[in-house]
């Protein structure tokens, strides 16, 4: 069995889960403890009815029976396991999303986990079966772009016509600072005016555009020496920026746009 720790250490992980809504990664690497032993203390302190702030009265040796009572099997709260395999396959149909998946999961199981802890459970997972180098990104250094997810309707409210619009998403690395606008199509028209309105909204220009590769953009992609569109090109050396698109097939040069579209 293993040690318990000082109920000083068990309030600090409280609070910073409940207060200062920190998820678990963070918790356990920032008072170097196991994953397993942040998540063991706050699903005891969930399954006691234990919130942020703590009640007063309550000193170490209540808080300590609280959560280590003696009757544990009519006391700990069982949440139904999503099946994460069949989830992440999923994820991978076009329009499919997570917030979607997880309101299937809560018709199935009304008690449930809720969806700000379903997606902490979701994204720990996923770190164990996908491990990635953790990008360090400068300020102001790179502008991710794409279109993302499936088309969207727009209404006409004078005539009643519908028009589908594709929807462009501009993000910083450093900040997820975001801009996003609807356009008709995804020309290389689209993808030069939806930098430029990025750039008049950001107030600010970056040193690297990272597009991805679609023919409106990048003619022929190449890891080293791609072929850029010329009005696309002609663009970016107006504002000064470098064009370094993403590599073909590695979705995580491009991350960011398949967190917003997975959430929905």
């Amino acid at each position: 069995m293993k040690p318990r720790l000082s109920m000083r250490n068990v309030r600090e992980i409280l609070r910073l889960f409940f207060n200062c809504k920190l998820s678990i990664n963070k918790i356990h690497l920032g008072c170097g403890m196991s994953r397993s032993t942040v998540t063991d203390y706050i699903r005891r302190a969930e399954a006691a009815g234990l919130s942020w702030p703590l009640p007063g009265d309550l000193d170490d040796d209540a808080l300590e029976k609280k959560l280590f009572p003696s009757a544990i099997p009519n006391l700990v709260r069982i949440h139904p396991q999503p099946d994460w395999n069949d989830i992440v396959q999923k994820l991978r149909l076009k329009g499919e999303t997570l917030t979607r998946l997880w309101q299937l999961y809560k018709q199935e199981n009304p008690d449930g986990y809720e969806f700000s802890r379903f997606c902490e459970l979701y994204r720990g997972w996923k770190e164990t079966i996908d491990p990635v180098m953790r990008q360090i990104h400068k300020a102001g250094e790179k502008l991710f772009s794409d279109f993302a997810g499936s088309t969207l309707p727009v209404i006409n409210p004078q005539t009643g016509e519908v028009t589908q619009t594709h929807i462009f998403v501009a993000t910083l690395g450093a900040s997820n600072y975001t801009y996003i606008e609807a356009f008709r199509s995804e020309n290389t028209y689209a993808w030069c005016t939806g930098h430029i309105h990025t750039f008049n909204y950001l107030n600010g220009v970056p040193n690297e555009l990272v597009p991805d590769n679609p023919k409106a953009v990048i003619t022929k992609p190449c890891r080293y020496e791609p072929d850029i569109n010329p009005n696309f090109l002609h663009m970016a050396k107006h504002y000064g920026c470098a064009v370094i698109p993403a590599r073909v097939r590695h979705p995580k040069d491009k991350d960011w746009t398949a967190y917003y579209t997975s959430l929905g």
